[in-house]
């Protein structure tokens, strides 16, 4: 533990990414299995532990000290783990145990019986293996290290290309035994079943009009509507049940019962997941009805039918068609869902254009009726993990904006920890302002720190690490689309809400009205 403690210092502490890397090399060279393997999990996200909370660590931390104190601790120094591990008390002296035995003993203990051995392992720690400690079990490095880097790191040190990590990645768990052996050259590389896992997508850039179309041969690209809806993969195995996933891999197949008992043939495919009838998409804000539940709603199957429109096809029948291009792998697409019929599936259209300008005016048009915009392709790509530069592009409907008023403010995670960077704004309803969403992206560094110093020195009051302010600043607030919705206080959802710029000079008595809002809904 001690040595993975080191390794969590060094990684935040240092901004460069290549030392990240060869830190993270260093440590997988010199930890032994499965401790590495555990760490491994931990930087990369894929660690959990069911029984342990972070509220868990926290009302230990009461138990010692006054609430109150604690309160403002936290609220000065931003981040829960440093927090702790600064203000508990050294009691013990002795070694942690390795970094395996802490994880297998938590993950064998009861909600009722973790406590103890927290509290155990917390008194034997200095500060700095408590932070890390603690950063562990409740799953929130936030050290500046992506899941992707973790890789990277692996890639490095067992000499091969990333990329043929990605392509199993996610048929391996913790703590990744056999991706270990490989990479040391003591075994083979895992064997996995192409059509029972996730696999890493490719990702589009946004396109530059001033520059790109300049350089681009309309003839070599084609074009299709960016639908409003999520991204996922359908992996649809030879043998047993499929499987839905999202973007980032995680398995959503529980909460669409309605895809997954409705789908034939073997194959993993790339798409959009929507909701509505016979293919016509419903709003982005009647698909959230269906996303994140945990148990299925009868009601929502009936109102909420949920169906893919298919981008791509990443494998046949077992055959890897990623090095095929576009053109290729449309063909076998097509003729996929002609041997292989379905209800839930749709294949995605093509649009026909003629020049640019041509395909400007009908996404100008396409962006009136809901959709998000269009995605440009090259004929001949290939399909490449990651977001490669040049061969796909998306070109989305221009963001609608409003003039909003800053209401609340909440100190960042990691980096931003001493910074508040997560703020709630509102438009005004009569004489009153009434909040429309949150944002913690779009605005400069330098622009942080001004935006800091005002909410600290317009702060009217505080709830724990959350500062409401004076109503004295205005954001203009872009967004994609804005929806009904019954779970705000506004009745209104924003679709990918970002601060598109910080209006110093306007009065808060300029800024929009809920009805200016409402006006928008398509």
């Amino acid at each position: 533990m001690h040595d993975f403690a080191k390794l969590l210092e060094r990684l935040i502490l240092t901004p460069s990414r290549n030392r990240k890397i060869d830190y993270m090399v260093d440590y997988f060279v010199r930890a032994q299995d499965p401790s590495r393997g555990y760490a491994l999990a931990a930087l990369a996200g894929e660690l959990s532990l069911k029984e342990v909370k972070s509220s868990t660590i926290k009302n230990m931390m009461l138990e010692r000290m006054d609430p109150d104190l604690f309160a403002l601790s936290y609220d000065y120094v931003g981040d829960m783990a440093e927090t702790i591990a600064l203000l508990w008390q050294d009691e013990e002296e002795g070694t942690l145990p390795p970094l395996n035995e802490i994880i297998d003993h938590l993950n064998s203990l009861t909600k009722k019986q973790a406590p103890d051995y927290i509290e155990n392992l917390l008194k034997r720690c200095d500060a700095n293996e408590r932070w890390a400690l603690i950063k562990l079990i409740t799953g929130g490095l936030r050290i500046g290290v992506s899941a992707r880097l973790a890789k990277t790191a692996l890639a490095r040190w067992g000499d091969v290309e990333l990329s043929e990590i990605e392509k199993i990645w996610h048929g391996l768990k913790p703590p990744y035994k056999d991706l270990f052996g490989w990479l040391s050259g003591s075994t083979g590389k895992p064997v996995i079943d192409p059509n029972a896992i996730f696999h890493p997508l490719m990702l589009s850039n946004p396109i530059d009009e001033d520059k790109d179309f300049a350089r681009l041969d309309v003839e070599d690209y084609t074009a299709e509507w960016k639908w409003d809806g999520i991204r996922v993969q359908l992996a649809i195995p030879d043998q047993g049940r499929a499987r839905l996933f999202s973007r980032t891999g995680d398995e959503i197949s529980h909460s669409f019962p309605d895809i997954i008992d409705n789908v034939a043939g073997c194959a993993v495919l790339d798409g959009e997941l929507l909701v509505g009838f016979e293919g016509d998409p419903l709003p982005f804000n009647d698909l959230q009805q269906r996303l994140n539940q945990k148990r299925v709603i009868k009601k929502h199957l009936k109102d909420y039918p949920a169906f893919i429109t298919l981008y791509d096809i990443l494998f046949h029948q077992g055959q890897d068609l990623r090095a095929l291009p576009l053109e290729d792998r449309r063909a076998k697409l097509v003729q996929f869902l002609e041997q292989n019929p379905q209800s839930r599936l749709f294949l995605s259209e093509q649009i026909q254009f003629e020049d640019w300008d041509d395909l400007a005016e009908k996404r100008r048009k396409a962006g009136e009726e809901g959709i998000e915009g269009v995605m440009i392709k090259h004929k001949e790509s290939q399909y490449l993990t990651g977001r490669p530069k040049g061969p796909w592009f998306k070109w989305k409907r221009d963001p609608k904006l409003v003039d909003a008023i800053l209401m609340y403010a909440q100190r960042g995670h990691g980096k931003r920890s001493s910074f508040y960077s997560d703020y709630t704004f509102g438009l005004w309803k009569g004489n009153e302002i009434v909040p429309i969403g949150k944002a913690y992206f779009g605005f400069t560094d330098q622009e942080l720190k001004q935006i800091d110093k005002w909410v600290r020195a317009h702060t009217v009051n505080k709830f724990g690490p959350v500062r409401e302010v004076e109503k004295g600043l205005i954001f203009e607030v872009a967004f994609d689309s804005v929806h009904p919705s019954n779970r705000h206080k506004s009745g209104l959802a924003l679709r990918f809400p970002r601060i598109h710029r910080i209006r110093w000079d306007k009065p808060i008595q300029e800024a929009d009205h809920l009805e200016t809002l409402a006006k928008m809904i398509v």
